[in-house]
C-alpha cells in the first residue's frame, strides 16, 4: 500500500529529507524546517515505510552469507542476551562485502528463521553462523553452513567470520540510541532505516534514491 501524497512544499520536502539523511530526529527537524512536530514525524514515518517496503523486496543473496540474531532495547534489570525480557529480537542476513537484510521475528526458533533463510538466501550458498542452536536446521537444509565460535573470536583460522553482520548491529544500535525508546510496533521501520543506511553508505546516494522511491510511490 502506498502512502498518501504529502502536502509539503518541494523546499520543505528537500530539507526534511536532507535532515533525515543526516540522522536529525523528527522533533529537531520540525524546528529547523518550520513545521509542526506531528508533520515532521508523519513525514519521517512515510519515508521509513517506503524504505521498509523497498528493502523487503530486494533480491535473494548468494555466495557467502553471514547470519546473526541480536536483541535491541534499553538497559533493563533481569535476564540479558537471548530471551532477555522487554527487548526486541532482530534477525539479520548479510551478503559478504554487500548488503544486509533484517527482520523482526516473533521468535528465534528454527521453524521461524528457516523460511526467512529460504526466501532471502539462494540454495547452496555458504552461510556463516554463530553457536546458536536455532541454526542447526541448516545442517539438514539446502545450505552449507560454517559455525563461528564467539568465544574464540570472530575470525577462525581460515579467515571465516561474521564481522560484517556484527558491524551492522553495532551501527544500528548507535543510530537508535538517540531515541528514548521505540515502541515494538514501530521498531521494524527503524531497523529497516538502519539497513538502508548500511546498504547505501553515501549520503548523496541515499538522498537521490529516497527521492526516486518517494516519487515512484506517490509520496512526493
Amino acid at each position: 500500500m502506498t502512502s498518501r501524497r504529502t502536502k509539503l512544499s518541494d523546499w520543505k520536502v528537500q530539507r526534511l529529507l536532507e535532515l533525515f539523511i543526516a540522522e536529525v530526529t523528527a522533533r529537531r527537524a520540525a524546528e529547523l524546517v518550520g513545521v509542526s512536530k506531528d508533520t515532521a514525524a508523519l513525514f519521517y514515518r512515510k519515508v521509513r515505510g517506503v524504505i521498509a517496503r523497498r528493502l523487503k523486496h530486494e533480491t535473494p543473496f548468494a555466495g557467502e552469507v553471514g547470519v546473526d540474531e541480536s536483541y535491541f532495547g534499553g538497559a533493563r534489570k533481569g535476564r540479558r542476551g537471548r530471551g532477555a525480557a522487554g527487548k526486541v529480537a532482530v534477525f539479520g542476513i548479510l551478503k559478504r562485502v554487500g548488503k544486509v537484510y533484517t527482520v523482526v521475528p516473533d521468535d528465534l526458533k528454527a521453524k521461524t528463521l528457516m523460511p526467512i533463510n529460504r526466501e532471502k538466501v539462494v540454495p547452496d550458498s555458504i552461510v556463516y553462523v554463530d553457536g546458536f542452536k536455532g541454526y542447526d536446521v541448516l545442517d539438514v537444509g539446502e545450505f552449507k553452513h560454517e559455525r563461528i565460535n564467539h568465544g574464540e573470536g570472530l575470525v577462525d583460522d581460515a579467515g571465516k567470520h561474521i564481522n560484517g553482520i556484527e558491524n551492522f548491529r553495532n551501527q544500528a544500535k548507535r543510530i537508535l540510541r538517540k531515541y528514548n525508546g521505540i515502541p515494538r510496533d514501530n521498531f521494524e521501520l527503524f531497523i529497516k532505516e538502519c539497513g538502508f543506511r548500511f546498504n547505501y553508505g553515501s549520503p548523496k546516494e541515499q538522498l537521490q534514491l529516497l527521492k526516486r522511491w518517494l516519487r515512484e510511490e506517490g509520496v512526493i
